[in-house]
């Protein structure tokens, strides 16, 4: 699943504060997934007060104390969640017109464990063990059963207690913990820890003075009670390569109570915020995250941000009517694999295709200096890697630049002046079911590779240099109507113009569709244009010569050209495109660096060039 959260909420935010429902409502009404773990003192002390009876606490020879789960006593910790913990998650879902699939995690031994070794305890100042402890330790859950369910409903909500099969017993855990195993069991993109405080507090008497990130090897020593159990599985999740942790709060999702925790060193210093960017997942349709931290994190001075009305993150700096647009995008393909970096690259998804890029982008609102006359406008767009392109789109038709670096790589010595354009179809075909014995009998799927040889052959009439390819076929047999569905991509040159996709017909009769996903045109931009002067300046300033190149593939410069005349327009960024959608993509830091060089002196000329016209 390419956008599960794995949401842990404490017991009193689920008690007290029925708002968080709200919130994972809008999760939802984004296309998110959720696994929400529910925790239960607050549950498990009503409970006991219902029946009179006090709960029973032991103390650790360490200090701590833990609740006594003797088998006297689960029956009663089983009920809490059971009649107080899922009741509560199951209005508060359906008031929001949410399915929801809740249970303690042991019924239907959908999540498992093993019962503890018995504990050491102080009882009147002397050290005894105590047996019969039925507290536990996960091993493992029903993977799939959890991933069909979460297929199913809109959220899924399991609580403790667990189940040890060996002894036939129910166990109890900490939520905490649960909800990290889970996490790591599941490959969810995304795990929050909901609190009461505003995230990890440096000084628990200040409320406000939240720890924002912690990283490998952080010694946390402000940290105590209950927040112990959510670092140690904040962390547990961290090493296991669940990039995305953090503990927010209080009784929310959003906020600024946020402690982020990162698989990363400290002190990367203009590297930090590129090892971050790439270890929050942000396949298309999902960068709602990745969009609000940046949103958080990049106050600069003069700078103005906000996320426009599709998920673009904008930012400004400067008000001149000279204006220069950084567009990059937020969104990368699935799948999420473990970031690692070290001091000489990254590698993760997306790093190259195109978070490098747009990291470069957002440390120019740093590192230039905007003249009175200019303004800088750098843009993190969604869905860039899918047909929609929304946010392009929508820059096109709201925002309106003088010229546009696009952020994708180009490698630290070439400049990219145009790319192909992208004719995607989709063709269906459905007819009767007949036996594939009879005279000229030809399947579907036959029937399907005759019309993408026939729609190559035209295509290729109209523009000799297009590149083709069939990237997804699907069939299906529905009650004696066979139906087979392809995917056919088209690359079209520059030359064969806009209005290409006009002069290509489409009609094969009844039992043949042929709809139209996208018709982006070929774009090249010149190179006599005061853009382009500005990058060769740059380049000689560093001695270095400039190679320029058109792609193949497509990007969001060929959407704004669509409709944007006489707007000079070129990408510019680290890294090589060749590893863009494959699982290998790595970027060198000295590429980043040397391209950041390039890239503020060619912001700088152009302001230059431009306010000298």
């Amino acid at each position: 699943m390419d956008h599960l959260y794995v949401i842990k909420l404490g017991s009193s935010t689920l008690v007290n504060h029925p708002e968080i429902f709200e919130e994972i409502s809008a999760i939802v009404h984004r296309g998110g997934k959720i696994l929400l773990v529910a925790g239960g003192a607050e549950g498990i002390k009503q409970k006991y007060n219902n029946i009179d009876r006090e709960i029973p606490f032991l103390t650790l020879v360490s200090g701590d104390e833990v609740r006594y789960c003797s088998p006297e006593e689960m029956p009663i910790i089983r009920a809490a969640y059971d009649e107080i913990i899922i009741p509560i998650v199951n209005e508060n879902l359906r008031k929001h017109h949410l399915n929801v699939f809740s249970q303690s995690g042991g019924e239907n031994e959908i999540v498992f464990g093993t019962k503890a070794k018995p504990l050491k305890v102080l009882k009147n100042n002397k050290a005894v063990i105590v047996r019969d402890s039925f507290f536990g330790h996960f091993t493992g859950c029903n993977v799939e059963f959890l991933k069909a369910t979460l297929a199913t409903f809109d959220v899924v909500c399991l609580t403790p207690p667990i189940i040890d099969k060996e002894l036939g017993e129910f166990i109890n855990i900490d939520a905490d913990v649960l909800a990290a195993h889970l996490a790591i069991a599941l490959e969810a993109q995304h795990l929050r820890f909901v609190t009461s405080t505003y995230g990890i507090l440096e000084n628990v008497e200040d409320e406000r003075s939240t720890l924002s990130d912690v990283y490998l090897g952080d010694e946390l020593h402000s940290i105590k009670g209950r927040m112990k159990q959510k670092v140690r599985a904040a962390n547990l999740a961290m090493q296991h390569g669940i990039c995305d942790v953090c503990i927010t709060g209080p009784h929310t999702l959003a906020g600024t109570g946020k402690t982020w925790f990162w698989n990363m060193e400290r002190d990367l210093n203009d590297m930090d915020l590129l090892n971050k960017v790439v270890r929050i997942p942000s396949i298309s349709q999902g960068e709602h995250e990745l969009a609000h931290y940046l949103l958080d994190t990049i106050q600069y001075p003069g700078v103005l941000g906000r996320i426009d009305e599709v998920g673009n993150i904008v930012f400004e700096k400067g008000n001149g009517p000279n204006k220069l647009m950084l567009l990059g995008h937020l969104d990368t393909v699935p799948h999420i694999w473990r970031v690692e970096s070290d001091r000489d690259g990254i590698t993760g998804r997306g790093v190259v295709d195109a978070k490098g890029c747009f990291v470069n982008f957002v440390h120019m609102l740093r590192d230039v200096e905007v003249p009175s006359d200019g303004s800088l406008l750098v843009i993190g767009a969604v869905e860039e890697e899918i047909s929609s392109s929304k946010g392009a789109h929508y820059i096109k038709d709201h925002y309106s630049a003088d010229a546009v670096i696009i952020g994708e790589p180009s490698g630290e010595g070439s400049l990219t002046l145009g790319y192909y354009g992208l004719y995607k179809l989709e063709i269906t075909i459905s007819r009767p079911q007949e036996h594939t014995a009879a005279k000229d009998a030809l399947s579907v799927i036959d029937q399907l590779h005759v019309v993408v040889e026939e729609i190559r052959a035209r295509v290729q009439n109209i523009d000799p240099q297009c590149l083709s390819s069939l990237i997804d076929i699907q069939h299906s047999n529905e009650k004696g109507i066979l139906t087979v569905t392809g995917i056919l991509n088209f690359r079209i040159s520059p030359p064969a113009g806009k209005e290409y996709a006009s002069k290509i017909a489409l009609d094969f009769g009844d039992e043949v569709v042929v709809k139209v996903l996208r018709a982006t045109p070929g774009f090249a931009n010149p190179r006599n244009c005061v853009l382009v002067k500005a990058f060769v300046r740059s380049f000689a300033k560093e001695e270095k010569s400039i190679h320029y190149i058109k792609k193949r593939g497509t990007s969001d410069m060929n959407t704004l050209a669509t409709t944007w005349e006489s707007i000079p327009m070129v990408a510019y960024g680290p890294g090589d495109s060749s590893l863009d959608h494959t699982n290998h993509e790595y970027l060198d830091i000295k590429e980043v660096e040397a391209t950041r060089t390039i890239l503020k002196e060619a912001v700088g000329e152009w302001f230059r060039l431009k306010g000298s016209e």
